[in-house]
């Protein structure tokens, strides 16, 4: 079975809502849109207080080459643009709307027909992508018409299709892959076209054999889209590990999958991508998991962006009395919320309860050198010596130890017998380089 070369685990998978059919999220009273859900500059609004807006309406317009357009989720009348508190703690500008019914643009096509052919060159797909505000929705959330123009002198000669879903909890993209696959596959076909390549892999961890048996089938009305089934192994479903796993090429240190010929996209992504080149309906909702060991209803939901995440959980049943933490994501990769008081946002893939006694950390003690995140991290960084020079403020040495490659999995804070903090030092210590080479970036 196909998998990546160094490093990986194997957690619990937790699919306590695999097969759950996808729900329609109840449309709340009123939504708080974020202009800034994404890799990349805030968009600019463009939309004023008392403004009447549809579904599907620019409210906010990309600002620079690595941004994003935002669109109204619901229709009704903009109530204020003000600040607004978001899942990573910090207060970002949004655009507040008072529900009044639910009457969307007239050029979205809200036909359940598959519509297949698509006649469009491959700069009119790069741009109506663009104008859809489509970004990745694996949680990156980097803008798609990006990645979609390599830079001059290079090209890619793939398109992997990221359907591993290695996380634990989650399965809003296995249950979108099992209702919407036509459509995933006619996205694939477009994204093929857009990048002038025609070879497309689907990688599928295997532990999602119904997915991987209906795709395969759907496969073979497509012509030079192939699906593998891949090792269960996290995290697979990073872009450097599912290269290598589906065509075993590496991508070098500090360097883009482009460099290696190859275009990775979520497979929520490419739903997306069908959705706004075939439909002319922009990224204004997306499915979302709720679950945990205790949750009530664990289910995938359909929600509109800028819906508080508490009116979610609450139609999931509510947040279970044994619950001592609130990640927004997954287990492993996912951040603690202070609160579901926060809109939902493109990149918001799950919300995990965690029971009490698993929320508690145990004591840091010391290192024992055991090495076994050294034998963990898919990166083959040195996870015990990046955290000690975090510690120490040693900016330049963690550099040095390619600290930027890290990806920020976690396996070596999950197998860490010392419960030691490695992945919280880490990424502090990840974050203040990364600031120290964008200043001297610009001084060039």
């Amino acid at each position: 079975m196909k998998t990546f070369r160094i490093g990986g685990i194997h957690p619990a998978e937790n699919k306590f809502s695999a097969g759950k059919k996808i729900i329609t999220a109840n449309l709340p009273e009123q939504v708080a849109i974020p202009l800034a859900h994404y890799i990349g500059a805030p968009s600019e609004a463009v939309v004023a207080k008392g403004e009447i807006v549809k579904v599907g309406q620019l409210i906010g317009k990309a600002n620079g080459f690595i941004s994003a357009n935002v669109h109204a989720s619901v229709s009704g009348k903009v109530n204020k643009i003000d600040v607004q508190l978001d899942a990573t703690g910090y207060k970002r500008l949004a655009v507040f709307i008072d529900v009044e019914g639910d009457e969307w643009v007239e050029t979205i096509d809200r036909s359940p027909l598959v519509k297949r052919e698509c006649n469009l060159t491959k700069e009119e797909i790069i741009k109506k992508i663009a104008e859809a505000g489509i970004v990745g929705l694996g949680g990156a959330t980097f803008p798609a018409q990006v990645k979609l123009s390599p830079p001059p002198g290079k090209k890619a000669d793939v398109l992997i299709i990221n359907a591993v879903e290695c996380e634990s909890y989650l399965t809003c993209d296995h249950q979108l892959m099992m209702e919407k696959g036509e459509e995933i596959m006619v996205g694939i076909t477009i994204l093929m076209k857009a990048l002038d390549v025609n070879r497309a892999i689907v990688g599928i961890e295997n532990n999602k054999k119904d997915a991987i048996s209906l795709l395969h089938k759907l496969a073979k009305d497509f012509a030079g889209v192939e699906v593998i089934a891949l090792k269960v192994q996290y995290p697979q479903g990073g872009e450097k590990q599912l290269i290598e796993a589906t065509i075993g090429r590496q991508v070098p240190s500090g360097a883009l999958p482009i460099e290696v010929g190859a275009v990775v996209q979520n497979v929520g992504t490419t739903f997306a991508v069908y959705e706004a080149v075939q439909k002319n309906k922009p990224l204004f909702e997306r499915v979302i998991t709720i679950t945990g060991k205790s949750s009530k209803n664990p289910g995938n939901y359909l929600v509109r962006l800028g819906t508080m995440l508490s009116e979610v959980v609450d139609q999931a049943g509510g947040v279970p009395a044994n619950t001592g933490k609130i990640v927004g994501g997954g287990p492993m990769m996912g951040r603690s919320l202070m609160t579901l008081d926060v809109p939902m946002a493109k990149g918001s893939a799950g919300v995990l309860f965690i029971q009490n006694k698993e929320a508690i950390r145990n004591k840091m003690q010391n290192c024992i050198r055991c090495t076994k995140c050294v034998i963990v991290c898919p990166m083959g960084l040195e996870p015990y010596l990046l955290m000690n020079q975090s510690e120490h403020e040693m900016w330049t040495e963690m550099e040095n130890n390619r600290v930027m490659d890290c990806i920020e999995c976690g396996s070596c804070s999950y197998t860490c017998p010392s419960n030691r903090a490695l992945l919280d030092y880490i990424r502090f210590g990840k974050s203040t380089v990364g600031g120290i080479l964008r200043a001297r970036q610009a001084r060039k």
